[in-house]
């Protein structure tokens, strides 16, 4: 394996529009969310490891979940857990994370990549990484990994390339925000959009240089912390400093305003599992398009619902058709797919009560 590859693995999210499974405490990556007897994490690490040493790969967690993550990644040693003391979004812990690599290795490459994403095919998934690293360790670029799009999805930001390049790896013209649905289906019909899968490759020396750039202030924050970084006064700097960057994304914070951006079209399959419905796309499905996970269950008369349940309960569902049924807890949910989107505001209503 390349000890020049690394990976910084995001799992701080808390998922809530997979409420009522997951939640604050557990959030969806620390779930085995199809029933594949892994949960989201483990799968992702699994999946990166395959081209990463497991020593060179970095999970990015907030402070609350560090004894999630050693206990379902047990061959993950505690100085390889970056603990984030408040929320700030993308761009500070990626910055903080790549002085950290950077200090180990100043010719590391590495990928970023969320912690709670399903890719099947494993071995693609490595080869179009593979080509990702060759291409940042001889040029100076920031890469992303663009998925192609399958329909005209409002929920995700769009990349943009030029129609006309037929390199492999092709420059990106902009980042597009997420579009109406008319706007979604003229991308589509384009042909030179994919959406953002917030995959992204580059050098160590790469995405620095781009925040000495764009973002000196943030840089000078994380830079002050330097001397400390991979010694035991690591932890200290950050509780100290982390909550003063800035609350923003990588993507407005380096991505829209680098001229020297690149996207590699995906050829493996892709889901960000954001919600229950494209959760329900990802199972086996009966002869009704059911889609049943932990769960004992008589259906009748009932088609395209998603059915989980954690209890040792029968569950008998007759006419229901496009629904969400979780039994969780304490908590039953049963709710239109239309309006997944609402679970988020359902959430915080019931965290109220």
């Amino acid at each position: 394996m390349n000890k020049n590859y690394y990976a910084i693995l995001m799992a701080g999210g808390v998922g809530s529009r997979f409420w009522p499974v997951s939640t604050t405490e557990l959030p969806k990556q620390f779930h085995d969310m199809l029933g594949a007897g892994s949960t989201l994490i483990q799968k992702t690490f699994s999946r990166l490891s395959k081209l990463i040493p497991i020593e060179n790969i970095l999970i990015l967690t907030n402070e609350k979940y560090n004894d999630l993550v050693l206990e379902q990644l047990p061959m993950v040693k505690q100085d390889q857990v970056l603990l984030e003391p408040a929320m700030r979004n993308t761009a500070p812990c990626i910055l903080y994370a790549s002085l950290k690599i950077q200090k180990m290795n100043p010719n590391a490459v590495m990928v970023v990549a969320p912690s709670d994403h399903w890719i099947e095919d494993e071995s693609e998934f490595a080869s179009n990484l593979k080509q990702c690293f060759d291409f940042c360790e001889s040029n100076e670029v920031l890469m992303t990994l663009g998925i192609q799009p399958t329909f005209p999805n409002t929920g995700f930001g769009y990349i943009e390339y030029n129609i006309l390049d037929d390199n492999p790896i092709k420059k990106v013209n902009q980042f597009r925000e997420k579009p109406n649905y008319e706007t979604a289906k003229s991308f589509l019909e384009a042909g030179n959009f994919l959406w953002n899968g917030g995959i992204f490759i580059w050098s160590a020396q790469s995405i620095i240089a781009s925040f000495e750039k764009f973002q000196p202030q943030m840089n000078a924050l994380f830079l002050e912390g330097n001397e400390s970084y991979n010694t035991n006064l690591e932890q200290h700097f950050i509780n100290l400093n982390y909550a003063n960057a800035e609350n923003i994304s990588i993507d407005y914070a380096i991505l829209e305003k680098a001229k020297n951006v690149y996207v590699l079209p995906a050829t493996f399959d892709w889901n960000d599992l954001g919600t229950w419905g494209q959760l329900h796309e990802k199972l086996d499905k009966d002869e009704n398009n059911n889609g049943v996970i932990n769960a004992k269950v008589i259906l009748e008369n009932a088609s395209n619902n998603i059915v989980r349940s954690d209890a040792n309960k029968l569950i008998v569902i007759d006419g229901l058709d496009d629904y969400i049924v979780v039994d969780k807890e304490g908590i039953l949910l049963i709710y239109p797919k239309s309006k997944e989107q609402d679970i988020k505001r359902i959430t915080a209503l019931a965290n109220k009560l």
